[in-house]
């Protein structure tokens, strides 16, 4: 009986230890897409220009900021 014990707890570490794995794996998938969307939004900004009108709220001025991207080229 006493060996019993020690077999458990190795086996509940080992759950334990492949729940962390999958856990692990289903993280870095997460960030993978999302660096996939991330990567796709950078890619269309990047084919046009983007224009923020911005209203400064101490003076009422209208700010504009122009963004023009320029695409590298790709190998």
């Amino acid at each position: 009986m006493a060996k019993e014990k020690p077999d458990l707890k190795e086996r509940e570490h080992a759950s334990e230890t492949e729940n962390m794995r999958k856990r692990l794996d289903m993280f870095d998938q997460r960030l993978d897409n999302l660096d996939s969307m991330v990567s796709a939004v950078i890619e269309r900004v990047m084919n046009q220009p983007i224009v923020l009108d911005i209203t400064c709220p101490h003076c009422d001025k209208n700010i504009e900021f122009s963004l023009i991207g320029n695409r590298k080229p790709r190998a």
